[in-house]
Parts: C-alpha cells; sequence; structure tokens
C-alpha cells in the first residue's frame, strides 16, 4: 500500500478537523496552514470529504467545516480507501479494486500478499481518529517534556 499526497492530505484534514471540532467551525485556511497543505488541494480534499459524506461546511464570514460524524465513528482506513481506492499491496488480492492475473493459481507470492492486506486491513480498521487525537495529544506531551529536559 502507498499512500499519495491526496490520501495524506485527507488524512491530515480529518485529524485537524477532529482535534478542533470543540471549537466549532474551522476555516480553511487555518486547515491549510497549520497541516502545511496547498490551500487550492484542501479546497479539492474538502469536496472529495464532504461528497463522501465526513465533513460539511457552512458559508459566510464565520463560515467554515466540521466533521459530519464524531471522530470515534471515521477510521483510518475508511479515508485511505476513500483517497487511494485500495488497500492492498498487488491488486490480484484486492477486494475492491481487483484485476486478474494469469498466474493467480500457481504464485507462490499471493498467500503472501493476501496476508499483507489482511494485516493493513485489520490495523487501519481499527483506528479511529479518536484515536488518533489521543495519539497526537501523546505525542505532543512527550515532546513538551522533551524540550524541558
Amino acid at each position: 500500500m502507498r499512500i499519495s499526497f491526496k490520501g495524506d492530505y485527507a488524512l491530515k484534514t480529518i485529524l485537524d478537523l477532529s482535534v478542533n471540532s470543540k471549537k466549532g467551525l474551522v476555516r480553511i485556511g487555518e486547515i491549510a496552514k497549520r497541516q502545511d497543505v496547498p490551500l487550492k488541494y484542501l479546497e479539492q480534499i474538502l469536496l472529495l470529504l464532504k461528497g463522501a459524506g465526513y465533513v460539511s461546511s457552512k458559508r459566510g464570514p464565520a463560515g467554515g467545516y466540521y466533521l459530519a460524524k464524531k471522530p470515534s465513528e471515521i477510521t483510518v482506513g475508511e479515508i485511505i480507501r476513500l483517497t487511494e481506492g485500495y488497500t492492498s499491496p498487488i491488486s490480484c488480492v484486492s477486494k475492491s479494486c481487483y484485476v486478474k492475473c494469469n498466474d493467480e493459481l500457481r504464485c507462490p507470492f499471493r498467500p503472501l500478499w493476501t496476508d499483507i492486506r489482511d494485516m493493513i486491513n485489520d490495523v487501519v480498521d481499527k483506528v479511529t481518529f479518536a484515536d488518533m487525537c489521543e495519539r497526537k495529544e501523546k505525542l505532543e506531551k512527550k515532546n513538551i517534556v522533551n524540550y524541558e529536559i
């Protein structure tokens, strides 16, 4: 599995909105600056996330973006599949983007690729953005302590 800039930015955007969900609406410029995402590209990502029902927005001077679901209801796997289309290391074992291979029945690597696909899915489908918020908070606390030493 490979995560493109699109996938990386979408994951960072959902995390940013998750972290800032208690503040209410979040402006696109704030997300772009915090996550170092080009504004024009972020607009496209937010449209994709909005179209898929993960993000909502409010127009106007006091407008912005917010999560349409709770962070605990969104998994990393969902966002990866939305942006990348698959989590398999190779298309012949993909559940969503399967492409038949002529060597499928006699390929000694196929069971390995299947195991890798299943292990990836087992992780990304269990990790929610609420979990990611906790991880981020722990890392920030750890880094603060390190700076004080």
